[in-house]
C-alpha cells in the first residue's frame, strides 16, 4: 500500500469512497462532510497552507485518506484531523493507522501544537482507534468546521 499526498485526479474517487462510507454505516448525510461542497475538490482545500490529506492506494485505487488542516476558528497552534476515512476492504490492515501516524506527524512537522476532531458515535472503530494515539474528548465543539451534526470531538497535545 502507498501512502501518498492528493493529487488533482484522486477528487472523483476520494468524494465518492467518502460517500460511500456515510451510506455504509448509516451516518448523518447533512451538516457533515458528506454533503459539503469542499468534498468534491479535496484537491483545491489541501492546496491552503499548512494543511496536507495523504491517500492509501494500490495498483491505482484509492482506499483511504486522511488529513490536516488549519481549520478557521481554532486557538492558534492548532489543526484538525479531518477527512479520516477507510472503504470496506482496506480495513482491519492497518491502513487506517498509517494514515493517522502520518497526519500526526505532518501536524508536528508543520509546527502545529495539538490536534483537534470531529466525529459521529457511527465511527466507533476510528474513536477507540483515536483514543489509543492520545486523543481525549472534548465537552463542546472547537473552531469553524460547518459540520453541526458532528457531536464527538477530541483533541491531541503534540
Amino acid at each position: 500500500m502507498n501512502i501518498r499526498k492528493i493529487k488533482p485526479s484522486d477528487n472523483l474517487a476520494l468524494a465518492t469512497m467518502i460517500r460511500e462510507v456515510f451510506i455504509e454505516h448509516n451516518a448523518p448525510r447533512h451538516g457533515t462532510v458528506y454533503s459539503d461542497p469542499t468534498t468534491d475538490d479535496l484537491y483545491a482545500l489541501f492546496e491552503r497552507e499548512r494543511s496536507v490529506l495523504w491517500v492509501a492506494e494500490e495498483k491505482e485505487q484509492i482506499y483511504g485518506c486522511c488529513g490536516i488542516y488549519p481549520t478557521d476558528g481554532l486557538e492558534p497552534g492548532m489543526a484538525e484531523l479531518v477527512k479520516f476515512y477507510l472503504s470496506a476492504p482496506a480495513r482491519g490492515k492497518g491502513i487506517g493507522r498509517k494514515l493517522l501516524e502520518q497526519s500526526i506527524s505532518s501536524a508536528a512537522a508543520f509546527g502545529y501544537k495539538s490536534i483537534y476532531l470531529e466525529s459521529l458515535p457511527h465511527f466507533s472503530k476510528a474513536i477507540a482507534m483515536y483514543e489509543k494515539q492520545g486523543f481525549s474528548k472534548l465537552s463542546q465543539p472547537m473552531g469553524d468546521s460547518e459540520h453541526p451534526t458532528c457531536d464527538i470531538w477530541m483533541i491531541k497535545k503534540l
